[in-house]
């Protein structure tokens, strides 16, 4: 069977990324020059070329500024911290940097701002970019979290602050100095509320919404970055409480806990090669000391690098879902190891998909049933030679399993 127009595109797309070394570079070297050229864009476009002087004086704490500059500043800067971020595919970065796109689009298109429709656009298409390239930024790293959690809250304050202070005649009583804008902005941000400082107008009120609406997400974004990895960890420590595990290197990993995931394990361990078993929950049963396992997410990049996918010899993905298998396979390309790929089928009708992200080996025991209880019945002979092709469906790569064939 030929391989379509979009498969032979695909496999040329591939090789091309290969070559050029795009796993060390793309995409989130792009996504960072682009972003920074984003904020570079907004701050000129509304400073004008003289912006890195208003900035310089906005920190120094020189007032004379107005009050609509404000927010294409701190969208600006934000956007070339964040694209540090990105280069270091940080999840937080790039979440912070979906917001800061999000932001100034909607800024763009309800403000005043001189040729909006273009730089609209940009942001638009960054948006666009950067939800498409979402599992390219799978690093969650603690210092790099907590780096970029502080800057986003430091960002929010300097907003809820200044703005607090530029509108201080909105307000009652009257915010006149910085300290009073300091005190309004923490109650506010942390939707304490005393009231004894409030909007009056219909500017300082919305001022007040964004304030609560920005500090609910900055605060909830920023703990998750930085106390979801911490509580992972510790309860990864917890279910893989065994200290000494075998070399995962040159192994095999296994994943899920279908009949035939399970049989496969037992027999590559039965004949003496080192497995590693990969599964989304601790089994009920507990783990045996001499199983060595993996709990985690199986198409997620951290997960199967702990696995020891990258250094593996065969990763099987045999789980019940055949999209997940797809998924897997899709994240052990992108370890860019030396394993082999195999991805087991349990539906007939899903052949054609899974053999799309092109493993090195597609298994398919379950659609074997039908054909050989029709043989049988009609009295046709059945080889090894048809079980085998059957059985096993190569996918196409080179390496797959000697004597597979693609079924007709």
């Amino acid at each position: 069977m030929l391989p379509s127009p979009t498969q032979l595109l695909r496999n040329r797309l591939q090789q091309l990324h290969r070559r050029v070394g795009g796993r060390h570079w793309f995409p989130h070297v792009p996504l960072a020059i682009l972003l920074g050229l984003g904020g570079f864009w907004l701050l000129q476009n509304d400073l004008g070329r003289q912006w890195r002087n208003v900035v310089a004086h906005v920190l120094n704490g020189n007032m004379d500024l107005r009050p609509g500059l404000l927010p294409p500043i701190l969208i600006g800067l934000g956007m070339l911290i964040m694209a540090i971020g990105l280069l270091f595919r940080s999840r937080l970065a790039w979440l912070m940097a979906l917001l800061l796109a999000a932001t100034a689009a909607v800024s763009l298109y309800f403000g005043a701002h001189g040729q909006p429709h273009l730089l609209l656009g940009y942001f638009i298409l960054m948006l666009a970019l950067l939800a498409f390239a979402w599992r390219q930024f799978d690093r969650t790293s603690v210092t790099a979290s907590t780096l970029f959690a502080l800057t986003s809250v430091v960002m929010l304050l300097v907003y809820a602050t200044f703005g607090t202070f530029y509108l201080g005649a909105d307000f009652k009583p009257r915010v006149t100095d910085l300290v009073s804008a300091l005190y309004y902005a923490m109650v506010t941000m942390s939707t304490v509320g005393y009231g004894d400082i409030t909007p009056q107008t219909t500017e300082a009120k919305l001022f007040a919404v964004s304030i609560i609406v920005l500090g609910v997400a900055v605060f909830a974004t920023s703990l998750t970055a930085v106390i979801a990895p911490l509580v992972t960890r510790s309860l990864q420590r917890i279910v893989n409480r065994k200290d000494k595990r075998m070399q995962r290197e040159n192994h095999f990993v296994v994943i899920g806990k279908t009949p035939l995931a399970v049989n496969t394990w037992r027999e590559l361990a039965r004949r003496g090669h080192p497995v590693t078993r990969l599964l989304r929950q601790e089994p009920e049963t507990g783990i045996p000391d001499d199983v060595d396992m993996v709990i985690g997410e199986p198409s997620d990049a951290d997960v199967l690098r702990k696995a020891g996918a990258d250094k593996a010899q065969a990763v099987l993905a045999m789980l019940d879902d055949d999209s997940e298998n797809a998924f897997v396979v899709l994240a052990v390309r992108e370890l860019s190891g030396k394993a082999r790929t195999v991805a087991a089928v349990n539906d007939a009708n899903h052949l054609a998909r899974v053999q799309l992200v092109q493993p090195d080996v597609v298994i398919a025991p379950q659609i074997l049933g039908g054909e050989l209880a029709a043989m049988l019945l009609t009295g046709e002979q059945i080889s090894a030679d048809f079980v085998m092709k059957r059985v096993f469906q190569q996918s196409g790569n080179p390496g797959g399993t000697p004597g597979a064939r693609p079924t007709a």
